[in-house]
């Protein structure tokens, strides 16, 4: 299983070579064990990738990652047929119980919530209001309260009484590409479990093919808006964006069990489709900050 982030930023040519990724830019050639790479983020317009490479990265069940002219993520490379995939699997998948479904909502929304409050806690911020809203959820979050709570929640964190998600800022751009980053981990963890990603629980857009992967990042926004509320930048630099992806490093508690955030996201994904497929009568979904933001932000930056 795949551990590493590789970030491409520059000119390079990325081929495959026994077992290897092999990267070639200006400054020389890199090898990388092709079974080590979880995360491949081609952040450049300018890189050449050979099929023979996007064949093996998609056999180890890597995620592929490519930004447009904007370097913006905005497309990945997603396995069709991984090998665990069957009929009764999707079968299975189609014909989820509703009650489960409304369940496992209510639940990602509470954890949602209730890991916002505690990022606002952690920067000292008023949190009684949201902690009222909470109270109110109710089964399937008929109510809206996740999007009662996001209004007050983000001026809250970014201390900008008029702060909306909708405009250009250099914390928007960030958030966006920290979410991007992170949901293309939970349709990594979703296929390499057999699932379709189309399929969600809560999300039924048309022309959202990862719907699935947007119900269950929701417990896990917070942990960028944590990461971005401690930074002190005017502009989506390369830095900040490194930081964003090293953020999968962070170490969180995920059922009373600390772990890197990109292990518990793949513990969670498994235990939401567990509960989903009736493999489990119960499902525990309980994680906490740790309030460690790494400094170190980069990792095999290439």
């Amino acid at each position: 299983m795949g551990w590493r982030s590789v970030i491409i930023s520059q000119h390079a040519k990325l081929s495959y070579a026994s077992h290897l990724m092999v990267v070639q830019t200006r400054d020389g050639i890199n090898q990388v064990p092709i079974e080590d790479v979880q995360l491949l983020l081609v952040s450049t317009t300018q890189a050449v990738i050979t099929t023979a490479l996007l064949s093996e990265l998609a056999k180890q069940n890597a995620k592929v990652v490519f930004v447009d002219r904007n370097m913006q993520p905005n497309c990945e490379l997603v396995n069709n047929y991984p090998n665990n995939r069957s009929v009764d699997l999707l079968i299975d998948q189609f014909n989820w119980s509703q009650k489960r479904k409304e369940l496992l909502w209510t639940k990602i929304v509470h954890e949602k919530i209730k890991n916002q409050i505690q990022v606002l806690q952690i920067y000292k911020h008023e949190t009684e209001e949201l902690s009222g809203e909470l109270e109110k959820l109710e089964v399937n979050d008929l109510t809206n309260r996740e999007a009662v709570v996001a209004r007050k929640y983000f001026p809250l964190l970014f201390e900008q009484e008029k702060f909306s998600r909708r405009s250009g800022s250099a914390v928007n751009a960030a958030l966006n590409y920290g979410y991007s980053i992170l949901l293309s981990m939970f349709d990594r963890e979703i296929v390499e479990r057999g699932y379709l990603t189309y399929l969600g629980i809560h999300h039924r857009n048309n022309e959202n093919q990862f719907n699935l992967g947007s119900d269950l990042m929701e417990p896990f926004r917070p942990v960028v808006d944590y990461w971005v509320a401690n930074q002190d930048f005017t502009e989506l630099t390369p830095d900040v964006k490194y930081g964003l992806i090293d953020a999968l490093n962070i170490e969180i508690t995920y059922c009373e069990h600390h772990m890197l955030l990109r292990n518990a996201i793949s513990k969670y994904v498994g235990d939401c489709l567990k509960y989903l497929s009736g493999q489990s009568k119960e499902l525990e979904l309980k994680m906490e900050l740790n309030h460690e933001v790494p400094n170190n932000a980069l990792i095999n930056h290439v």
